[in-house]
C-alpha cells in the first residue's frame, strides 16, 4: 500500500503514528479485508486492537452489515454461551423467550471477538464448530442453526502458554490464527508518543475550553524514555489528568514527575522469583508453589529425624557394654542420667517425643478462599483491581468468589 492511501485510513479513522509496526498492521489490515479469513490482533492491553476490526469490516463486502464488538472477559461464564448462541425458551430460570445470540443477529456480518483467551473451554468448543462448519445450536435447543459470520478476535493472553497450561484449545487458536495482526506496544512506537500526546492534549482543549498543554524538551524525553504499560490508554489517561491539574501550560521534568512514576516499572504488578525469573499468571501456580515448598520442609524435616534415629541407634549399642557409672539417655532432645543400677537401654520412643509426618491431603480451598479473601480486604473489595492482584480474570474471579461463598 502506498503511503497516500495509508495516510487516507489514518485520516477516516483518526489514527495518528507513523511507526513501522502500526503501519504493518494497518497494512495487512486492509490486505484481508475484502476475504472471509478469520483474523487474530494480538497486542497489549490498551494499544488500540479495537481499531483493526473496524477497519476491516467497513472495507469488506459485508460493510453494509450490522458490526458487533463483543468483551468476551466481560460476560460471566454461566451466561456467555446464551450471549453468543442464543437460547430456546424456559431453557434456564429467566429465559421467558428466545433469544438469537449474537450469531444469529449478526448473519452475514462481523463479529469482534475481544479477549478472546478468556473464553471458557466450552464455548470454545462451540465456536470452532462455528469457525469449521457455520453450525451452532441455541442453549437448551435441539435444532441446529446455521449462520454465515465473520470473525475476528484479539487478544493480549500469551496464547502458546495458555495452549501448554490447558486452558485454550489448539485447534481453536489456528483456526482463529488463519491471518496474524501484531499491535506493537506504545514503548515501541517512538516518536508516536510525542504525536499522540499532542492530539489528546488538543481533544481536551477544545473540549474543555482550556489552553492547550505543551512539553519541554526534558518532559519529552522523560515521556520516550518511560515503558507506558498501560500503552495508549495510559498515555490518554495521563494527558487528560495533566490538562485539567496543571496551573503551569508548559510542562517540564519536575511538573511531569507529578503524573509520571520516575520507576517506568512501578505500575506493573510484581512477580513471585524462584531462582529465575518467573510470573505466576494463575492462583493455581501460586498454591502449587506453596504446596511444594511444605513438601520439601517436611521431607528435610523427616531426614533430620532419620539421622537423629541412626544416633539414638548408636548410643544403645554402646550402652549395652557399660557395667558401672551413669548412663546418658537421650529424651526430647534433653540429656538426663540414669544410676548404674537402672541398666535399661534407651529406645526409639524415649528419643523422639513426637514425629512430624507429611499430611496426607491439604485443603486447596481453603487456601484459595484465603488468598482470594485478602486480596479484597487489600483492595477495598474492588474486584477489579483484587483480579489484577490475583492475575486472574475479572470473570475467574466472580467465579471464584460465588465458589467460597464471598458474595453473600
Amino acid at each position: 500500500m502506498n503511503t497516500t492511501e495509508l495516510q487516507k485510513v489514518k485520516q477516516r479513522y483518526n489514527i495518528v503514528g507513523n511507526c513501522d509496526g502500526l503501519n504493518r498492521a494497518l497494512d495487512v489490515a486492509l490486505q484481508v479485508a475484502p476475504t472471509d479469513l478469520s483474523v487474530l490482533i494480538i497486542g497489549e492491553s490498551g494499544v488500540g486492537k479495537e481499531i483493526i476490526p473496524r477497519i476491516i469490516h467497513d472495507n469488506s463486502p459485508r460493510r453494509r452489515e450490522k458490526y458487533f464488538a463483543i468483551n468476551c472477559g466481560s460476560i460471566p461464564e454461566g451466561t456467555i454461551d446464551s450471549e453468543l448462541f442464543g437460547h430456546e425458551k424456559g431453557s434456564f430460570t429467566g429465559a421467558i423467550g428466545e433469544s438469537e445470540g449474537y450469531f444469529g443477529v449478526a448473519n452475514k456480518g462481523t463479529i469482534f471477538l475481544d479477549e478472546v483467551g478468556e473464553l471458557p473451554l466450552a464455548t470454545q468448543a462451540r465456536l470452532l464448530r462455528v469457525l469449521e462448519t457455520g453450525e451452532y445450536i441455541r442453549v437448551g435447543g435441539q435444532k441446529i442453526m446455521k449462520t454465515d459470520v465473520r470473525i475476528v478476535a484479539a487478544t493480549n493472553v500469551n496464547m502458546r502458554k495458555a495452549i501448554s497450561e490447558g486452558r485454550f484449545r489448539e485447534d481453536l487458536y489456528y483456526r482463529l490464527n488463519t491471518i496474524p495482526i501484531q499491535m506493537p506496544p506504545l514503548r515501541d512506537r517512538g516518536e508516536d508518543i510525542v504525536l499522540l500526546f499532542r492530539l489528546f492534549a488538543m481533544q481536551m482543549a477544545e473540549k474543555y475550553h482550556l489552553p492547550k498543554i505543551t512539553l519541554t524538551d526534558e518532559a519529552r524525553a522523560i515521556m520516550l524514555k518511560y515503558k507506558w504499560p498501560g500503552n495508549v490508554r495510559q498515555l490518554k489517561n495521563i494527558t487528560e489528568q495533566m490538562s485539567v491539574l496543571s496551573e503551569n501550560r508548559v510542562i517540564d521534568g519536575a511538573a511531569i514527575h507529578k503524573f509520571i512514576p520516575e520507576d517506568a516499572e512501578s505500575t506493573q504488578l510484581a512477580t513471585i522469583q524462584t531462582g529465575g525469573s518467573h510470573s505466576f499468571e494463575s492462583e493455581r501456580e501460586m498454591l502449587y508453589k506453596i504446596l511444594y515448598e511444605l513438601r520439601t520442609n517436611v521431607g528435610d524435616l523427616r531426614r533430620e529425624m532419620n539421622s537423629l534415629r541412626k544416633q539414638i541407634d548408636s548410643t544403645r549399642g554402646q550402652s549395652v557394654s557399660q557395667t558401672d557409672g551413669d548412663l546418658p539417655r537421650i529424651i526430647s532432645g534433653q540429656v538426663a542420667t540414669i544410676s548404674s543400677g537402672q541398666r535399661q537401654a534407651p529406645t526409639v520412643q524415649d528419643a523422639v517425643a513426637e514425629e512430624i509426618s507429611e499430611p496426607e491431603s491439604l485443603n486447596l480451598e481453603d487456601l484459595g478462599r484465603q488468598m482470594v479473601e485478602k486480596a479484597l480486604e487489600r483492595n477495598g473489595g474492588n474486584r477489579k483491581k483484587a483480579a489484577k492482584e490475583l492475575g486472574i480474570s475479572d470473570r475467574t474471579l466472580y467465579r471464584r468468589i460465588k465458589q467460597y461463598g464471598l458474595d453473600k
